[in-house]
């Protein structure tokens, strides 16, 4: 039976009946997880690979100063790093950031998922090449891009990974992110974030409101960011 995990996966390789199945089977152990809650902390000893089937996660690392650095959002379907499983202490934290369903893959049946054929290997070296991708275009954004364009940046880049796994409609989609959240994922402060969503806004260019992203100029949202959908292997719609 297909999931999210499944969905995302077929993505990135022609992922046959059989696979799919092996995969679905691979999900059974399932815990719903509250918001706020640590799937793993950063010194942790790592065992299982984490698989978002439903919500929202966030990896992160905490500063000296106890300043948060958020690295990553992970959506439905995403792995929560799938290297963790031969790490001898994970290096971060992956904290909820919404209510979830999380599958727990023990690191003997990755091993095996991984060993079960070419077309699921592929798959999962390909999620990877694109999490790497998403993690230089972060840089980017930290080293080189204004505070509006890091923005709007990563409302084109949500925005295209939860279309590309069926879950945005032509304008709209979750977004159940604070602006504090924001902030710690652009390395800005809360009032500068609100100060950027309020001239984004008041531009009728997109509008983050009641947990959901609306895009109302999606052509110039992306002139904005520089935005090159390339490396998330989709492309934001253009209307009028």
């Amino acid at each position: 039976m297909a999931n999210a995990f499944t969905n995302r996966l077929s993505g990135y390789a022609p992922l046959g009946d059989a696979d799919i199945s092996l995969l679905a089977r691979a999900c059974r152990n399932v815990r719903e997880i509250p918001a706020g809650h640590h799937l793993i902390m950063e010194g942790d000893r790592p065992d299982p690979v984490f698989v978002m089937l439903e919500g929202w996660a966030c990896g992160y690392k905490m500063l000296p100063d106890g300043g948060r650095q958020i690295l990553a959002f992970m959506l439905p379907g995403d792995f929560c790093d799938i290297h963790i499983a031969v790490l001898k202490a994970i290096d971060h934290s992956i904290v909820t950031i919404t209510a979830a369903k999380v599958a727990m893959l023990p690191r003997a049946q990755m091993e095996a998922l991984v060993e079960a054929g070419p077309t699921i290997t592929r798959a999962f070296w390909w999620s990877q090449l694109v999490d790497q991708s998403v993690l230089r275009a972060w840089i980017i954004s930290m080293g080189r891009r204004t505070a509006k364009e890091r923005i709007a940046h990563l409302m084109c880049e949500l925005y295209i990974r939860m279309r590309n796994i069926g879950l945005a409609t032509d304008d709209k989609c979750e977004m159940p992110l604070t602006q504090l959240v924001i902030a710690d994922a652009v390395g800005l402060t809360p009032v500068h974030v609100n100060r950027v969503l309020k001239s984004l806004r008041l531009g009728k260019v997109m509008e983050l409101s009641s947990g959901s992203l609306t895009i109302i100029d999606p052509v110039r949202l992306a002139a904005i960011a520089g935005f090159d959908e390339s490396y998330l292997h989709g492309r934001l719609r253009q209307t009028g």
